[in-house]
């Protein structure tokens, strides 16, 4: 042993130094990139303070992007081997990430070492799953309501819609009785969006699944829908409600969600969508609760209308993660119930069923102990991996139908349906 050549002073420091060298080995701070603004940095902030009871020394730097910047961000980072450990957004969102990197690490073995999972469906790891790779570990299920203003209800006689008849007397009340108190102001009946795919299509997923059906555009076996004669009466009053009803503001054709928000925030709408993370804010900004939550439009005696699982928040782990095991550690934390009542009560949104709801508002309540009928998106792109350019081009045809309304919406259904088979053949053919 050589401790005696080295001076007494040098032995004694080295022996002090031990324990800060293993706070030092220990103390990691993990990243992670989200697009759910303050409320989101929020809830990491108090997961990472329950995480570090069990990791001490270890911290969590969320940092959150607007959605356009969060893809741009998240790709470029994977790409050049400069990723954050964890990514944390919609699955949609991280199919788009997974297809243009190929950097996204398959979890299955993940949730395979997860003992307490059985909350989880088989939709929740269908929807997770991807070109047979699980992407994410599900962790917040995303239901979207339709919400109403209470005093624009009171104000013209009406309650909450139920068929969509009502809606349709609600709606034209809305637009022509000044609901709002004030015969100079100008409001609208909705509070939609129509900028890009994911914004028209997703406001008619809602009106489609909300009526009780299935599919939107392609089912499972790769059938388009969108001629069947229920789904094009929905399409054709929902196209309408753009065009011929006027219930929207004519420069929706250009509106993504910040535009949408602007709208229903700013007290210029009575009906809009309502996801379950909205309502903590409304109810006690904006809004100021001064809204009423409920199932989609009901229009068809034989399919009970309901509200709309139309996404599934997760967490993605790069392969290029700057501490992989540490972030998988993380990833696998947030299906707990600590963390999973820390999304309930920050998000409103969660997957497991053993949560306490109690400190919850009502509207809060009403999504976390839902009484209302529950349907969810088919995320058909998790089967037919073409489908993201189906339906760019069916958003295209919509856009432009919204933009010059055919005289015959019954013709025009029929002939993009037709066009819409023709080109699934080519691309599923493309795909191989």
């Amino acid at each position: 042993m050589r401790i005696s050549s080295v001076p007494r002073r040098g032995v004694l420091a080295g022996l002090l130094a031990t324990p800060l060298v293993a706070r030092a080995q220990t103390a990691q701070q993990l990243t992670v990139w989200h697009d759910l603004g303050d409320n989101g940095t929020k809830w990491f902030a108090t997961m990472a303070d329950e995480f570090a009871k069990t990791h001490p020394g270890v911290t969590l730097r969320a940092t959150s992007y607007p959605t356009d910047q969060w893809f741009g961000r998240v790709i470029g980072a994977l790409n050049t081997d400069t990723a954050p450990d964890l990514v944390f957004n919609n699955y949609e969102r991280v199919i788009r990430v997974a297809t243009q990197t190929g950097k996204v690490m398959d979890l299955k073995p993940v949730l395979a070492g997860i003992a307490d999972k059985g909350f989880l469906s088989e939709d929740d790891l269908r929807v997770a799953t991807y070109d047979g790779h699980m992407i994410i570990l599900p962790v917040q299920r995303v239901q979207m309501a339709l919400g109403v203003r209470k005093s624009w209800l009171d104000r013209v006689g009406e309650k909450f819609p139920v068929t969509w008849e009502d809606t349709m007397r609600v709606a034209e009340k809305f637009r022509d009785g000044h609901p709002d108190g004030d015969a100079s102001s100008k409001v609208f009946a909705f509070a939609l969006e129509a900028a890009k795919p994911r914004d028209l299509i997703h406001i008619l997923d809602l009106f489609i699944f909300g009526a009780g059906l299935r599919s939107t555009l392609l089912d499972p076996q790769g059938n388009v829908v969108v001629d069947e004669p229920q789904h094009a009466r929905v399409l054709e009053e929902f196209l309408k409600t753009y065009t011929t009803y006027r219930f929207v503001s004519p420069d929706t054709i250009n509106y993504s969600f910040g535009e949408m928000y602007q709208v229903i925030e700013g007290g210029k709408t009575g009906m809009f969508r309502v996801g379950d993370w909205n309502v903590a804010k409304w109810d006690t900004q904006a809004l100021n609760g001064d809204f009423v939550v409920g199932p989609w439009p009901k229009f068809f005696p034989d399919h009970q209308n309901g509200v709309v699982i139309g996404g599934m928040r997760g967490v993605a782990v790069p392969v290029n993660s700057p501490h992989k095991d540490l972030a998988v550690e993380f990833a696998r934390f947030m299906l707990t119930a600590p963390a999973q009542q820390t999304s309930l009560a920050i998000m409103g949104a969660a997957v497991r069923k053993d949560l306490d709801v109690s400190a919850l508002s009502p509207r809060q309540q009403a999504f976390a102990k839902p009484s209302w009928a529950l349907y969810a998106y088919d995320f058909p792109e998790s089967i037919h991996t073409y489908y993201p350019e189906l339906e760019a081009a069916y958003h295209r045809k919509l856009l432009d139908a919204v933009a010059h309304p055919p005289a015959d919406w019954k013709a025009f259904i029929a002939t993009t349906a037709q066009e819409m088979r023709v080109l699934a053949k080519q691309l599923a053919e493309k795909k191989g």
